[in-house]
Formats: structure tokens, sequence, C-alpha cells
């Protein structure tokens, strides 16, 4: 799945399997007609439990434009593990449209801010190696009745 979708980093089939297992409660898979269309992993970094980063985000091109992205993202916040998430995190690098749509669209959609600053930079990080990793933060969060 993360290979289809490219510019999305390819992981070990091993860290996948971390991510499914040890991760379980901040991963979600949607399925359809027996296939994988759509994963989003993430999880609460243990230095800041209130805010839940979104690692990855795939869906395949047969079920894109159907918002699934943001309702298996709204799905695993509604979990009980994400009790006391007040605040989504990711990063995205700046020609990443697509993630720029579908996280300041969450935004909108709750009526929330989203703040845009550096978190890895293309030079001090990555010796110009790869681009900048913005990182998008959102919040507060409505609460699942609100949302």
């Amino acid at each position: 799945m993360i290979a289809a979708c490219p510019p999305l980093d390819p992981n070990s089939a091993y860290c996948n399997l971390l991510q499914c297992t040890d991760f379980a409660d901040s991963c979600i898979v949607a399925e359809r007609g027996g296939g994988v269309v759509g994963w989003v992993s993430g999880y609460r970094p243990p230095a800041a439990p209130e805010n839940f980063f979104v690692w990855q985000v795939a869906v395949s091109s047969a079920a894109r434009g159907q918002r699934l992205a943001g309702r298996m993202i709204e799905a695993l916040l509604a979990r009980p593990a994400q009790a006391g998430v007040t605040h989504l995190t990711t990063t995205i690098t700046d020609d990443n449209r697509a993630s720029w749509a579908l996280f300041q669209g969450l935004a909108r959609r709750w009526g929330v801010r989203i703040e845009k600053t550096a978190r890895f930079e293309e030079q001090a990080h990555f010796a110009g190696a790869r681009a900048t990793e913005w990182q998008a933060r959102i919040g507060p969060l409505p609460t699942p009745a609100q949302s």
C-alpha cells in the first residue's frame, strides 16, 4: 500500500509489522472487496502525549476523493486509546499538496487552527538530500461529539 502511494517513504516489512502490533491502537486499515484501500499510522509521542502524530496516510487510487483519509483519522482519534489528545500533528513537505489539503481540510472541518513550523530542515537534518519536513499542528481538537 505504501509503495503504491508516492511520495510516502517505504518502511521495512518489519517496521510495518511493529506498527500493526505494538501500535495497533494508533493505526487503521480500510478494506474494500477483500483488499486494502487505506492505511493511517500514528502514535502519541511519549514527551507530548496530548498530541497524536500522524506518521503516514495512504489511500489507493481506487478510493481517493471519498474523504477516506479524514474518516480514518477521525476514527483513530475517537478510540479510547486517544483519550486526552488535544492536538493532531504531522510533518509534510511543501510540495505534498494532497497532504496539505487533507490536514487543512480537517482543521476547517473541526473549526480549529493549523500551525506550520519547520521540524526537520533540508540542510540541517538531511544534508540537502530531501526537502524540509514542516510540522502541521492542528487544534485544540473538538470532542468526538462536536466533530
